[in-house]
Parts: C-alpha cells; structure tokens; sequence
C-alpha cells in the first residue's frame, strides 16, 4: 500500500470564500478546515444541519451555539463539536473568529447550502 505524501498549503488571503462568509482552508481526504473570521454580532444564523461532524475552536469574540434545546456559550479558547446531522444555530454576540474541521470534508463545492 502507498502511502500519499503530498503536502498540500493553502493561503488565506486567497482562500475560496462562502456564501456564509466562511474562507475554505486546507481539505485532505477526510478532513476539511475552514475559517469564520470578524462575523459581524447580531447576525442570527438559522438552524440547520450537516452531513458531517465539526468541531471548532474560538480565537476571538464570543458566539451563543444553540444546538438540541442546549446553549453554550462560546468563548476565545474554547472548543465545540457539533455530531453529524445535529440540527444547530449559530448566534453571534461579539466579533467572531474561529475555526472548524469537519469529517468528512466539507468541500467548497456544495457545502454552501442553507
């Protein structure tokens, strides 16, 4: 079995943006990251879920995440998972930067869906 060594970089300052304002950074093949960065707050998201697990950590600002009739707050440090399929809400309360993974990748091409 061969083992795939490519090593693949990605800038942000030319990384592919979403719908939702998310940047997409690296994606192997099963895994994928992205960056939200400087959300603007009062900027309620609608609930809604994904074919794919997340989990992300805070580098700035603050977030409520609504998730199963749950609300954590989300801090700069903090760390959450989102389980595949779980309906979820995203409500911004400061500035918000972060960065999530998901498994298995959410790719740029139609991972943008509402």
């Amino acid at each position: 079995m061969t083992t795939d060594t490519t090593i693949t970089k990605v800038d942000s300052h030319h990384s592919p943006k979403g719908k939702m304002g998310q940047k997409y950074l690296a994606s192997g093949v099963s895994l994928a990251m992205r960056l939200w960065q400087e959300e603007p707050p009062d900027q309620e998201k609608r609930a809604h879920s994904r074919p794919y697990e997340t989990v992300g950590y805070v580098i700035d600002g603050q977030a409520k995440l609504h998730l199963g009739g749950q609300t954590v707050i989300l801090n700069k440090g903090d760390s959450w998972v989102v389980p595949k399929g779980a309906e979820h809400r995203y409500e911004i309360v400061e500035s918000f930067t972060a960065v999530e993974a998901t498994h298995p990748p959410a790719h740029v091409d139609g991972r943008d869906q509402p």
